[in-house]
This record gives C-alpha cells, structure tokens and sequence, in this order.
C-alpha cells in the first residue's frame, strides 16, 4: 500500500512514522509512506499557502492553487482508490472505514490547517471526508497520523499476531472485554477465576458477555 499525504507542516508527522508499527510496515516493504510540503507547491517567495477567507470572519484558509497543483501532480503518477481530507465536519472515522481503507493500494490524505482548505477543492477531488471525533485540533497532521496508523496495522503482515487486529475494540461492533495477565493475585485483587480453567470455550463466552456489558455500559450507542 502507498499513502500520500499533502501537508503544511510536515515535521508533525516525521516522529509518529518512524517508530513502532507503522515503521515496522515500511521496513517490511509492506507501506509506503510519502510526505509531501505543500509550501513547495506555493507560487510566491514567501512560500504562502494561506489567504483570508471572502465573506470576512477570523481565520486563514488554504488557498486551491498550491494544492490542486500538488493533488494533480501526484494524480498523473498514479491512481488514487480514496482521496481524503481529515476535518471535523467529515464522517465519524469508524473501524469499518478503516478496515476498508486498509484493503485499498492508493491513498491520498490532505491535512487540513487553519479554518480548512478552499470549498473549490474539496468539490472538486475529494472523494472521503473523514472526521476523529467531534473536537477541533490545531491541524489534520494528528488526526492524519492517527487514520495512518490505524490503516497500517491492518495490513496483513505488519502485526505478527494478526487475530490480535482481529479481536480489537470496534472490531465486532463492540468495546473489547477486560484483560489480565501475572500476577494472578494484585494487591488482593485477583484475575476471574475463568481465565485460569483453561476451557477456552467458556473463557470466549464469558469474554463476549463481558463485552456486551462494557459496550452496554459506556457505549449504549454502539450496543443499540
């Protein structure tokens, strides 16, 4: 799988992609990761990228021109499956969204900034607005790294255990059900007595009814 992200501050990324998982992918050939500065798109000295919104208000928004000769640049390279923009007026970036998206061989994900990017621009490319939650955050680099991450895990290859992946939160439409491991007793707190039977059969039974309960609890929106 290839990634391409469009961004104005690229440094934001560099950490969270050369460590752990998602480094793992890149090492193995699996993922490929491309981080593109849009300020190198910029068509004045100042490398701006940035102009007051039409209309009034407070705020700056990404201009199209510098974008739209990125997108098409990278566009007459190859064929892209999704191209996403993170913000927060996007769709709920759900497990079944990512789970899809991990399956795609191209995708190219522009970072917001400022107030957003040029209406003109998501008219007229993009093709997936996705959102991580209902808060705002200085940029889309976090919320970039974030999908990124949960996309590349999926990959079959990069996590060693991949019934792991499988049996994460969200996977079956539920919150996933406690976890212990040594020592058995904890300051007099001790594991359930299930988990030590070795009957897989009713450890897996008490592990749904455990997530059903939790979902239920914390998360009725999801159990209904």
């Amino acid at each position: 799988m290839r990634i391409d992200i469009i961004t104005v501050l690229p440094e934001l990324l560099q950490s969270p992609f050369n460590y752990s998982i998602v480094k793992r992918a890149q090492d193995k050939g699996l993922a490929e990761l491309h981080i593109h500065n849009l300020r190198d798109y910029a068509d004045n000295k100042y490398k701006q990228v940035d102009d007051y919104p039409y209309g009034g208000g407070a705020g700056m928004v990404i201009i199209p021109v510098p974008l739209s000769k990125c997108i098409e640049k990278l566009k007459s390279e190859r064929v892209y499956d999704e191209i996403i923009f993170l913000t927060p007026d996007g769709i709920p970036a759900k497990q079944k969204i990512v789970n899809t998206l991990s399956l795609k061989e191209n995708l190219l994900i522009i970072s917001g900034h400022y107030k957003g990017i040029d209406q003109r621009i998501r008219d007229k490319y993009v093709t997936m607005e996705l959102s991580i939650g209902d808060f705002v955050v200085t940029g889309g680099e976090i919320p970039t790294a974030l999908l990124v991450d949960g996309i590349v895990r999926l990959i079959p290859g990069v996590i060693s255990n991949e019934e792991s992946a499988l049996s994460d939160s969200f996977q079956d439409g539920l919150l996933a059900p406690p976890v212990y491991t040594r020592p058995a007793d904890f300051d007099g707190m001790k594991v359930p007595e299930i988990l030590l039977s070795g009957n897989f059969k009713e450890i897996e039974k008490w592990r749904m009814e455990q997530a059903e309960k939790l979902t239920q609890e914390k998360r009725p929106d999801l159990f209904e």
